[in-house]
C-alpha cells in the first residue's frame, strides 16, 4: 500500500481524495492538508481521514506518509514539489508544473537530485481510454506517419463568470486550458520540441477579462522541429457543454477522438427536434481517466516502473503554453 496525503481539497482535490480513499486498490489516504476548516471537516466526515493538517510543512513531516498529491494553486507547485522531495516523499502534482519557465527548469533539476523519489505532473487525457487507444493505433502505423494534430478544450459557458475570479492566477487561457492540448499533441506526434508558435484570441462573453489581459476564446498554431504541426482552440463560452476533441492526421489516414460530446447514449426526439445531452464539465468527460491516472502513479511507484510522462514533458508543455500567451500579448510569432 502507498500511504498518501492530499494537499488541497477544493472541487478537484475532493475528487482526487475520494478516488484515493475509495477506488485505488493499492492506495491508502492517510492524511489531508487544507487551511480551510470546512474542507478538513469534509475529509474527516466523508472519507474517515484521521490526520489533518492546516500547514503543508507539518504534513510533510508526517513519517507515515510515502507520497503526497498536490491539488493546490499553480503558483505553489514548484516550491511544494521541491519541499516534498526534500522530505522524502514521492509527488503527484496537478497540471501545469508552473506559471514560469525558470521555476519549471529549477524543479526539474531539483528532482534529479532525488533519484530515489518519483515526481509526476498530471495530464489526465493520457489516461483516457480513447486517447490511449489512439496512441496505440498511431504506434502500430494505422494512419501512417502522423504530421498534424488539431486539439481543443472548450468549456461550458458559466453565466456567473465564476472562473473570472480564478483567471488572474491561472496563467491565462492557453496555459490553463491549452496546455492539455499541447501535451497531447507532443505525445501523439512522438514528443517533438516546438520550434515556433503563433496565437490570437478574443473576449466574446466576459469583458472583465480585459483588465487582466486574458481572453475567453483563443486559437493557436505550433510548428515542431520534426516538421509536424498542431492547431489548438480553447474556449470558456460553449453553449452546449464541455467539448474536448482531437484529430490526428497521418500519411495514411486520420484518427478523431471525442468528436461527439454526448453525455450518454440517450437520444431525445420531441418538438424541438432530435438531440442528445452533452457532458457538462471536464470531470464528467474524464472521470474514469482521473481514476486511471491515480492508479498509474501508485502502481508505478510501488512496482518501480516508469511513468507515462515525466517532469520534462510537463516543462515542455508549459514552455509552449507560455510562448502562446506571449504571442497573444505581442501579436507576433514566437520562436522557441
Amino acid at each position: 500500500m502507498l500511504k498518501i496525503g492530499v494537499a488541497g481539497l477544493g472541487r478537484l482535490g475532493r475528487r482526487y481524495a475520494e478516488n484515493l480513499a475509495r477506488h485505488v486498490p493499492r492506495a491508502r489516504l492517510d492524511a489531508v492538508c487544507s487551511p480551510i476548516a470546512d474542507e478538513v471537516d469534509w475529509a474527516r466526515e466523508q472519507l474517515g481521514v484521521q490526520r489533518a493538517y492546516a500547514d503543508y510543512a507539518a504534513m510533510l513531516a508526517d513519517p507515515e506518509l510515502d507520497a503526497v498529491f498536490l491539488i493546490t494553486p499553480t503558483s505553489l507547485h514548484p516550491q511544494q514539489i521541491e519541499q516534498a522531495l526534500d522530505a522524502g516523499k514521492h509527488v503527484f502534482c496537478e497540471k501545469p508544473l508552473s506559471l514560469r519557465m525558470d521555476e519549471c527548469r529549477r524543479t526539474v533539476e531539483h528532482a534529479r537530485c532525488h533519484p530515489g523519489l518519483r515526481a509526476m505532473v498530471g495530464f489526465v487525457r493520457h489516461f483516457d481510454a480513447s486517447y490511449r487507444q489512439a496512441k496505440t493505433r498511431i504506434d502500430d502505423g494505422a494512419i501512417g506517419k502522423p504530421f498534424l494534430v488539431y486539439s481543443q478544450t472548450a468549456d461550458l459557458f458559466d453565466p456567473s463568470g465564476a472562473f473570472v475570479k480564478f483567471a488572474p492566477t491561472s496563467g491565462g487561457l492557453f496555459l490553463d486550458c491549452s496546455v492539455h492540448d499541447v501535451d497531447l499533441a507532443r505525445w501523439l506526434l512522438g514528443r517533438p520540441k516546438a520550434r515556433r508558435v503563433y496565437a490570437m484570441g478574443t473576449i466574446a462573453a466576459y469583458p472583465d477579462l480585459q483588465a487582466i489581459g486574458d481572453i475567453d476564446n483563443g486559437v493557436a498554431v505550433c510548428e515542431f522541429d520534426n516538421g509536424c504541426m498542431a492547431m489548438f482552440y480553447a474556449s470558456r463560452t460553449q453553449a452546449h457543454g464541455h467539448e474536448t476533441c482531437t484529430d490526428v492526421v497521418g500519411t495514411a489516414g486520420k484518427l478523431s477522438i471525442g468528436r461527439n460530446p454526448r453525455l450518454d447514449r440517450l437520444e431525445i426526439a420531441d418538438a424541438h427536434g432530435v438531440r442528445s445531452l452533452s457532458t457538462a464539465n471536464f470531470f464528467e468527460r474524464f472521470g474514469d481517466a482521473f481514476l486511471s491516472q491515480c492508479s498509474h502513479f501508485v502502481d508505478a511507484v510501488l512496482d518501480d516502473q516508469p511513468f507515462d510522462l515525466d517532469l520534462e514533458d510537463a516543462a515542455e508543455a508549459t514552455r509552449i503554453a507560455i510562448a502562446l500567451r506571449e504571442s497573444l500579448q505581442t501579436r507576433q510569432p514566437m520562436d522557441l
